[in-house]
């Protein structure tokens, strides 16, 4: 298969359903990725293997995913990697907090799969 990005995708959730369920749907629509299941490894994996975009759950163990946008936007090394938001907090202030956290795009659950390959691709191509 074609991988439509030379470095991968990193993807953390710390629920196994999802995580696993999102990244069938991404390797299907043609990215490569990899996974981490707390802010912790995303950050350990960030600095890895400096993937072409993060797709960041917010509730997770060890850090929370807020801490982790806040940590990499402070990281020379890995300030420039784009980061869009997962999580199930809908309010117009989640947005906004995401954002001011270092990240680039935000995306609520239940994912809405077709806007996150548009949001994916638009950050790729910036």
């Amino acid at each position: 298969m074609t991988t439509k990005e030379s470095r991968p995708l990193l993807l953390v959730e710390d629920n196994e359903v999802n995580r696993e369920m999102l990244q069938r749907r991404l390797q299907r629509a043609g990215y490569s990725l990899d996974c981490a299941a707390d802010g912790q490894e995303a950050l350990d994996k960030m600095r890895e293997l400096l993937p072409a975009l993060v797709l960041l759950d917010i509730n997770l163990p060890v850090k929370d995913g807020w801490t982790v946008a806040k940590e990499a936007s402070s990281d020379a090394t890995i300030q420039d990697i784009p980061i869009i938001a997962l999580t199930a907090h809908a309010m117009a202030s989640d947005r906004e907090q995401a954002l001011a956290a270092g990240c680039q795009d935000y995306a609520t659950k239940p994912i809405d799969f077709p806007e996150l390959l548009i949001k994916i691709e638009r950050l790729l191509n910036s």
